[in-house]
């Protein structure tokens, strides 16, 4: 089956809110068996909804609509599906109780405006929203089944697990589909293209690689997707497809089901090894980013935030001279930042950042994107990497949080 999501609001043409459901919408609907062929932002206008279903019914046999369930006028969604689908509207009882409950619960008067969500059009299956007052409308027409949700997220997100998704199961039962993801550090997306291009051209035509980069990462995700074979067949023919890639991309690679910092966080905590941090040019991002991690108390002890000159000499103990002589973004004082901060934070490993950001900040011999990583390892060795980054100053911090990390994740046994 095929699907294509709408979702309707100005706020989301406009900026003011991102889109996340259809990226929820499109990860979860793949795990049904379900392709989603197109997502489609629109206005909250009669005509735009109009024509997106139309267009939507020429590719899609389901089509997903977020947005527009709300109490005020502006939210028209429902209204506009009726006349669609050429009937009227109607109380549904459960949803009316269901919005009664939660409004009294919260100590509020009931206006009409609220009973009026309880309207839904008399041809669908009303979904119940108990997680807010806009039920959601569930309609079958010409062999197209069309879903009406709210667009808060945890409203629509309830709605798909408890009650849309068994019912889409239903319908594409003998459609099987797996997927898996290994996630490969630092080396481009181009050269991984040519090293792997055997392997991706002699895939069985039932199975498509996709290759998805982001900041020193590049994920690769193998999607089966058969009406003749059963998922144990396509997990069997991606787990081979994986063995060989992972053959010639040797240590590179990690699971692409959980992040570089969940990955460092469980070998840390496997081998009962602790981690710090000392950081400068990326400004606290990766003790923002190993902390992120459930649990990561239990490995990660702190860090040291030295970004001026002052603070380099005053909290990580090193020599003025010594700065003086090298530039704090230098081998040689990334070297003892790592090594004072290991010591000053008792921990097995510590990493330690210096660099220049950008946009300013360059000199003739050290560029923006010029960045020492340094990691300091139980055996008393300091292991420097001199990287030379690309990008805006965001993108330059993300790679440097994502390459110290790596540096930490290859060290580990």
């Amino acid at each position: 089956m095929q699907a294509e999501i709408i979702t309707i609001g100005d706020e989301i043409l406009i900026g003011q809110t991102i889109d996340t459901n259809s990226a929820w919408l499109g990860n979860r609907l793949s795990d049904y068996g379900i392709e989603v062929v197109q997502i489609t932002s629109i206005n909250d206008k009669r005509t735009s909804i109009i024509d997106a279903l139309q267009a939507a019914e020429k590719r899609a046999q389901v089509i997903l609509i977020t947005g527009g369930l709300g109490p005020t006028k502006d939210d028209i969604t429902k209204k506009v599906l009726a006349d669609y689908f050429n009937t009227h509207l109607v109380t549904d009882n459960k949803a009316m109780d269901n919005i009664q409950k939660i409004i009294k619960r919260l100590n509020r008067e009931v206006l009409q405006i609220n009973l009026d969500q309880a309207l839904v059009p008399a041809n669908c299956i009303a979904i119940q929203n108990y997680k807010g007052t806009a039920p959601g409308m569930y309609f079958e027409e010409n062999n197209i089944i069309y879903i009406s949700m709210p667009g808060v997220p945890y409203e629509m997100k309830a709605m798909m697990e408890n009650d849309i998704f068994p019912m889409l199961n239903k319908k594409n039962s003998n459609f099987a589909i797996e997927h898996k993801t290994i996630t490969v550090v630092g080396v481009p997306e181009s050269h991984l293209a040519t090293q792997i291009e055997n392997i991706e051209t002699n895939l069985p035509p039932y199975i498509k690689l996709a290759y998805l980069p982001h900041l020193n990462l590049v994920r690769l995700r193998l999607s089966a997707k058969s009406n003749t074979h059963n998922r144990s067949e396509l997990r069997n023919s991606i787990q081979e497809a994986f063995m060989s890639i992972q053959t010639l991309i040797g240590g590179s690679w990690f699971d692409g089901e959980i992040s570089l910092a969940e990955v460092v966080g469980d070998l840390l905590k496997k081998n009962k090894l602790t981690i710090g941090t000392i950081e400068s040019c990326s400004g606290g991002y990766i003790a923002n980013k190993i902390t992120s991690v459930p649990g990561s108390s239990a490995y990660y002890k702190g860090s040291l935030l030295t970004y001026a000159y002052e603070t380099k000499a005053d909290i990580a103990d090193i020599a003025p001279k010594e700065l003086l002589k090298y530039g704090a973004v230098s081998h040689e004082i990334c070297e003892q930042m790592a090594r004072n901060a290991q010591r000053k934070l008792n921990v097995d490993y510590c990493i330690a950042t210096t660099g220049i950001a950008g946009p300013t900040g360059e000199t003739k011999d050290k560029p923006v994107g010029l960045v020492y990583i340094g990691l300091a390892k139980p055996d008393g060795t300091i292991e420097i990497n001199k990287c030379q980054f690309y990008g805006t100053r965001e993108q330059v911090i993300e790679r440097t949080a994502n390459a110290a990390l790596d540096m930490v994740r290859k060290s580990l046994p």
